[in-house]
């Protein structure tokens, strides 16, 4: 069990300042909806329907990033989610944030403008360092309690992540609790049967490190994207190398060849890598090609193909406990998705603890028709996963497990 407080152990009648992550896509200026305002409405729902008076904070991309704006698109999205009216104050902790946090009657929802337009928030920095700042020293006198449900940006030493877990009650909310729970089970459940990981997506630094991190946790890797295709090239197979326009290959592999190679010379046993790779053909249709035929790297691959994950499903079925991290192609494209939904289809249809993990690995749920209840988890959480599987601490986490203590002694 988690060593921090839910909002099962929350006093009545509360003024509650909760973190949320809707970071989202912007296109044409307005967010667009995703499973980030799904999973937080049921927190923020909870609440209200509690009678709580509650506050929210939350951030949208970064100073000088096409996507950093305002939140007052958020809040009607999360309304229509949450099934109550979700206020709006574009400001977050000046005359106007205070007057309409002052103002709201029980059961009321109310989110402050974002986060990262206050200048305290941004800068990395110990939790110490910003409950002293104006941005929570201003805030933290108004409520009774902080609630913590951003876990996709528990990584980080913001601010509005660190500070108010030193100068309030503060508690996880469900998205948190839920989501540590199952993203530190591989690490600290045990499983009967074999643990299986498929690797892929196009951060490979990340996913190496999982498996030099998890070598001892994980019985065997199914490789794809870019990582599967630098572990070839580790193999002696003329791929894993940038052609054309792309810039994916080179880099990485400067970065962690020594890193790969060892890797696959201490588990290569239990490393599976593709057989075969998907490729848009000159009638713009997918064409595939076995591994062993390829003499030089000509174009990109997108996709591992068909006997790939013929290859991997027996594995898949065979495993008690599979997680996900990364695509095994551009699955954006309907063309080089296979790889991808087929092994999430046998993960889905296998009687096995399963999380799939990553904001773009969760989006082909939606994307193709599966269903989220096959799933053990599935995690919107990407650079916290990475530190949950690694083992690596999570300063969100740590704030509010050290809150919890204080209220012990």
């Amino acid at each position: 069990m988690p060593a921090f407080n839910t909002l099962d152990d929350l006093s009545a009648d509360s003024r509650v300042l909760v973190r949320l992550d809707l970071n989202s896509p912007i296109e044409d200026g307005t967010p667009q909806d995703n499973r980030r305002f799904e999973r937080h409405a049921e927190t923020v729902r909870e609440l209200a329907e509690a009678g709580h008076r509650v506050v929210l904070l939350a951030h949208q991309g970064r100073p000088g990033r096409d996507d950093f704006t305002s939140l007052g698109g958020h809040a009607e999205i999360l309304a229509d989610r949450v099934g109550r009216d979700v206020g709006f104050v574009a400001d977050t902790y000046g005359d106007e944030a205070l007057e309409a946090i002052d103002a709201l009657d029980a059961g009321e929802i109310l989110l402050l403008e974002n986060t990262r337009m206050c200048d305290d928030e941004l800068p990395e920095a110990s939790p110490e360092e910003k409950a002293e700042t104006e941005f929570v020293r201003t805030l933290a006198p108004l409520f009774d309690a902080y609630v913590n449900d951003a876990y996709s940006a528990a990584h980080r030493k913001h601010a509005s992540l660190v500070g108010f877990p030193l100068v309030l009650p503060a508690y996880a909310g469900r998205v948190m609790e839920t989501e540590y729970e199952a993203n530190t089970a591989i690490a600290t459940r045990e499983f009967d049967g074999p643990v299986t990981m498929v690797v892929g997506g196009t951060k490979a630094t990340d996913v190496i490190g999982v498996m030099d991190a998890l070598d001892d946790r994980v019985d065997r890797f199914l490789l794809g994207g870019v990582a599967g295709e630098l572990f070839l090239r580790a193999a002696g197979h003329p791929v894993g190398r940038d052609v054309g326009e792309r810039d994916l290959f080179d880099e990485q592999w400067e970065r962690n060849r020594e890193l790969i190679e060892s890797v696959l010379d201490e588990r290569g046993d239990a490393i599976r890598l593709a057989s075969d790779l998907a490729y848009e053909g000159p009638d713009g249709e997918r064409a595939e090609v076995p591994v062993d035929d390829i003499g030089e790297k000509e174009t990109g691959y997108l996709d591992v193909g068909a006997t790939t994950v013929a290859d991997y499903e027996p594995a898949i079925r065979e495993s008690d406990a599979v997680f996900v991290k990364g695509a095994l192609g551009v699955f954006e494209d309907e063309r080089f998705a296979d790889g991808t939904v087929g092994i999430l289809d046998a993960i889905a249809e296998t009687d096995c603890f399963s999380v799939v993990g990553g904001g773009d690995t969760s989006r082909a749920i939606e994307m193709y028709g599966l269903s989220e209840a096959d799933f053990s988890h599935v995690s919107i959480a990407g650079g916290a996963y990475i530190r949950a599987l690694t083992g690596e601490p999570l300063p969100a986490v740590e704030t509010l497990e050290a809150a919890a203590e204080r209220r012990r002694d």
